[in-house]
């Protein structure tokens, strides 16, 4: 007889309840850098999502309530974090666009993690990564630690990563990417991250014994 542990059995029934919800995708804009060139990359994400009719939420940690920044946070989130904490679990899919802050990712980004629930949050959530950086390697690095984290929270990560390099030449006047290629590159990581996201639901919901 296999006996399963129950906490696994925990998340895999609210896995499936999930999976019974409509398809949510959400964009989360990892940093909380006001008017942001990666909140602009995120917006002209979103609109890919929208033609693919996959129409996505954007969470903005330029948007995190003041209170979540408490010492006291660690132990009881207060009731202005919930809104951040649900679209997050609800989510389908979890694409992040980031900067690279000083080699890593933006601290604000770990610590946002670092407030959400565990390991519900992540574990079995398909995640896509968007990089860019001022300078030649596009938050290669960034992109590359955000990865260890979301491996050892057992999240599903989509291998197609587009990094975004010398960001602030690839930008028009208005602050949207010019290049058609890039564009299209996104557009094709789009396409596949939602047949990505398809094809983990069957994952979830039949898992090895």
């Amino acid at each position: 007889m296999v006996r399963r542990n129950p906490h696994s059995l925990a998340l895999l029934s609210s896995a499936r309840a999930l999976d019974m919800l409509p398809f949510v995708m959400t964009i989360l804009i990892g940093t909380n850098r006001p008017g942001s060139t990666t909140s602009k990359v995120a917006a002209q994400v979103s609109e890919l999502y929208h033609a693919l009719n996959h129409p996505p939420k954007l969470l903005d940690l330029a948007q995190l309530p003041p209170e979540i920044f408490d010492p006291a946070s660690y132990d009881a989130k207060p009731r202005s974090f919930t809104p951040f904490a649900e679209a997050v679990l609800k989510s389908s899919g979890l694409v992040i666009v980031l900067p690279e802050y000083n080699g890593s990712m933006p601290g604000v980004l770990k610590y946002f993690i670092d407030m959400l629930k565990f390991p519900e949050s992540f574990e079995r959530k398909p995640v896509c990564f968007i990089g860019l950086s001022a300078g030649m390697w596009g938050a290669l690095r960034a992109v590359e630690h955000l990865q260890l984290i979301f491996g050892y929270r057992n999240a599903y990560l989509f291998p197609e990563h587009v990094f975004l390099p010398k960001i602030h030449e690839l930008l028009d006047e208005s602050g949207r990417l010019k290049d058609t290629a890039i564009v299209q590159r996104l557009r094709n990581q789009a396409a596949g991250f939602i047949e990505f996201i398809e094809a983990m639901k069957t994952t979830k919901t039949n898992p090895p014994a």
